[in-house]
């Protein structure tokens, strides 16, 4: 891929001093290097956006999500560790490598004679800039975007800080107008990205579907603000013509055979993940068919009772023997409340020279395709047809439909159905356990589970069903989880259906941005007050009581209604 260094570059116009590196030493190899292109192709400046906001995550993968997000949302436990300065890299990799990359593909489309063939090309550039934009607000609040990327083209330096209601606010009528041009059958002739367009391969339908499901993500964002908003931003969703994402081949998916988020031991580094008690718990009992994919066996296989018999030894008291799904254990989130289980997570059952590890690990291939030096092949879905499901679910459940967009139920069951589909599709690629019944058999185990008791709607605590399966199918994306437990509440405190496990530590409700330096520093500090932040503040404790906007009105975690 072509050098595009003269682009990062122009990442300091939002005071990113988070990045470590030498900009004038940088100027002085652009102006000489011959292997530097000055003006980048279109197809490569996409090309190489849209893989950034997949593969910028390595980092991201290990320090934050699986380490800390996971634990907070309750779909993982591990060793709790101190939130590290290795978070936020969404902020970094946004003004770095995304931004100054889609404002010069629209740049250059200005400048060509012919620009009105390049109208669709330029309006997936503002569809990528609120997918990964949406990320940073949702744990930074206000940022700039309005003035952002300016450093370059008009040499300013100092960008405001737009609030995080004015951003959202401009994000919907972007994806407005994106979706207009997008879903425009009178414009012909339209240039294509074909191949270069890593996730649609130029499918422009596709991008108009994707739009609108991310106006689906702003309005449950909105809604405890403004549920009226919330309402009108669905309204207008599931009135346009193209509508959201609605099948599993307009998801937005990332696919690479060569990449892989870990090192071969990366995805263990500092702790083992393993399944929470609360989520494999809730998946034996209904026996999700995503059990398998979600988490590895534990040694409780074969001929363990013979081992047990023979050498007189009872299993603790939480695990019974006669259960079927016995190789399937979590663990508790919070280890210092159930210490009689935790004590299992750092050491194994001892039967005579044998040892059992009794908790499920997460799987760690269906995330890490490459771990221990494996040939499985990278997909990540960053949006999925069930997102889309579960928010129309939710939204005419909660009363806010017209009558035309049909039942909760049938949202609902399209949304179950699709994430486990595509979570065996991507367990599948990475080489890895799939679902029970994979295969021919599959569909079956889907009708099966969505007839379960515990999972059919039943017309008693439906939207708490729906927030669940929203929940569980989330795994795969730690932010989108996060977001979805602090806007909900749920899994609630208490509840009869699927409890929040007991947490004892503090969780933060947003990160910290770092002082970007004299350039910005007056509008970094502008910004933070506003929000009623604590600048510069990293404690837990601090960052814990401090909501972005949107989070202000939202219940505390378990506290939903």
């Amino acid at each position: 891929m072509m050098k595009i260094n003269k682009y990062a570059a122009f990442a300091l116009i939002a005071g990113l001093s988070s990045i470590s590196y030498s900009c004038e030493k940088d100027f002085d190899e652009i102006n000489t290097s011959q292997t530097v292109v000055d003006e980048p192709d279109i197809k490569f400046l996409l090309a190489h956006a849209e893989d950034r906001i997949a593969s910028y995550q390595g980092t991201e993968w290990i320090w934050e999500s699986l380490e800390q997000l996971f634990r907070y949302t309750q779909h993982m436990s591990a060793s709790p560790f101190e939130l590290s300065d290795n978070v936020n890299t969404r902020y970094a990799a946004y003004y770095n490598d995304i931004l100054p990359n889609l404002f010069e593909i629209r740049r250059q489309i200005e400048a060509k004679p012919d620009r009105d063939r390049y109208q669709k090309a330029a309006a997936v550039t503002y569809v990528l800039q609120v997918l990964h934009g949406l990320k940073v607000t949702d744990m930074n609040g206000s940022i700039p975007y309005t003035e952002a990327v300016q450093g370059r083209y008009d040499a300013m330096y100092s960008p405001k800080y737009d609030t995080q209601k004015e951003l959202l606010d401009t994000w919907l009528g972007e994806l407005d107008m994106a979706i207009g041009v997008l879903g425009n059958s009178a414009l012909t002739d339209q240039e294509l990205y074909g191949t270069s367009d890593l996730y649609y391969q130029g499918d422009y339908t596709k991008w108009a579907k994707l739009a609108n499901t991310l106006k689906l993500r702003i309005a449950v964002r909105y809604e405890n603000q403004d549920a009226e908003k919330a309402r009108a931003i669905f309204r207008e969703v599931m009135a346009d013509g193209i509508g959201p994402i609605v099948a599993d081949e307009e998801q937005l998916a990332y696919r690479n055979t060569n990449y892989s988020p870990f090192n071969p031991s990366d995805i263990d580094y500092r702790s083992r993940r393993f399944g929470s008690l609360s989520l494999v718990s809730f998946m034996k009992e209904t026996e999700d068919p995503r059990l398998p994919i979600y988490f590895d066996e534990n040694d409780l296989t074969g001929s363990f009772r013979d081992s047990l018999n023979k050498y007189n030894v009872q299993l603790p008291s939480f695990i019974n023997p006669a259960d079927p799904l016995v190789m399937y254990q979590g663990g508790p989130v919070d280890w210092t409340t159930k210490p009689e289980i935790a004590a299992y997570m750092s050491s194994p059952l001892e039967v005579g020279p044998l040892r059992y590890d009794l908790i499920s690990p997460v799987n760690r291939r269906f995330f890490s395709p490459r771990v221990d030096n494996a040939s499985g092949n990278f997909m990540h879905v960053l949006v999925t047809h069930a997102e889309s499901c579960f928010y129309i679910a939710e939204f005419i459940q909660k009363g806010y439909g017209d009558g035309t967009a049909g039942t909760a139920a049938e949202w609902y069951e399209q949304g179950v159905a699709s994430s486990i589909r595509t979570m065996d599709q991507i367990a599948r690629e990475a080489g890895s356990s799939t679902a029970f019944g994979s295969g021919e058999n599959l569909e079956a185990f889907v009708q099966a589970y969505l007839e379960d008791p515990e999972v059919k709607l039943n017309g008693e605590n439906d939207l708490e069903r729906i927030y669940i399966q929203e929940y569980i199918n989330f795994f795969r994306l730690a932010n989108e989880a996060f977001v979805f437990v602090r806007r909900t509440g749920y899994p609630k405190n208490g509840s009869d259906y699927y409890s929040r496990e007991p947490f004892n530590e503090p969780i933060p409700r947003r990160f910290w941005l770092i002082d970007p330096g004299e350039l910005n520093r007056a509008n970094w500090a502008s910004a933070l007050t506003e929000q009623g932040f604590t600048p510069g503040s990293r404690d837990i404790q601090v960052l814990s009581q401090e909501r972005v906007w949107y989070d202000k009105p939202a219940p505390d975690f378990g506290e939903g209604m």
